[in-house]
């Protein structure tokens, strides 16, 4: 198989398969292209609530196609991972192989990393010789730490699955038998909560994360919120002891 991200939808849960799995799942210009249409046609149906990043064969990814570094294309690979961290659902990269080079922002742009035993990752942008572009670095900073973010970034060391959650950049770490049940779970449990506090939490706390944060567009998005059927129907739930139905209004 060589072809280009796929997207398919299941209820609330939507899905990007990388399917280079020959080539290590390495994205070319096309799929820096395809990639940023298909997070767009996510953004457009507000019933998604979850949108899950994976991949077939043996590894994640292994970033962007090192021969085409510098060759013209329509969007580049920092302004894809941007619009993958701005997508409007919670995003979950599953892990089930190794994540190296480009690829390591790309899952660290994601809400959560869920990673099964035995997977690894390295940033080799410093043997290669390339300055990584700034919205990366910036993510490493302010998820791993500047201490991490610099051993990482400065040394080009490989890293294993228990470092990778000891240092934040996992957020669940799993057998790999247990990985499917436990991205299942994750998604379902996000897709359960009311869709307009979701979705502005998500939104503002990567602002917050940033130091981006509009506090106007804040205030409106919690207002909109606290004015919600959602809210009352949360309560009415709460009182009653059963699970609420949210609508998104």
């Amino acid at each position: 198989m060589n072809a280009l991200p796929e997207l398919t939808i299941n209820g609330a849960v939507a899905t990007i398969t990388l399917r280079r799995p020959d080539q290590a799942n390495r994205l070319t210009a096309d799929d820096l292209e395809h990639l940023a249409g298909l997070i767009e046609q996510v953004n457009a149906r507000p019933e998604l609530l979850v949108l899950q990043l994976r991949s077939t064969g043996k590894y994640f990814c292994s970033g962007y196609d090192i021969g085409s570094i510098g060759a013209p294309r329509k969007i580049d690979f920092a302004g894809m991972v941007d619009a993958l961290e701005m997508a409007r659902p919670v995003t979950i990269a599953v892990l089930h192989g190794g994540v190296y080079g480009g690829a390591t922002d790309l899952a660290l742009a994601c809400d959560f990393r869920v990673g099964a035993e035995g997977i690894d990752m390295f940033m080799p942008a410093a043997r290669l010789g390339l300055h990584y572009y700034r919205s990366g670095m910036e993510r490493y900073v302010s998820r791993l730490g500047l201490d991490h973010a610099k051993l990482l970034f400065l040394t080009a060391r490989k890293i294993g699955a228990a470092q990778m959650l000891r240092i934040g950049y996992l957020t669940q770490l799993v057998e790999a038998a247990q990985l499917e049940q436990e991205v299942a779970d994750l998604a379902r449990d996000c897709a359960s909560m009311a869709p307009l506090a979701l979705v502005g939490m998500k939104r503002h706390l990567n602002r917050m994360a940033r130091g981006t944060l509009d506090v106007e567009a804040f205030n409106a998005d919690a207002l909109r919120a606290y004015q919600s059927a959602d809210l009352r129907e949360g309560q009415a739930a709460w009182a009653q002891k059963r699970a609420p139905q949210f609508t998104g209004r």
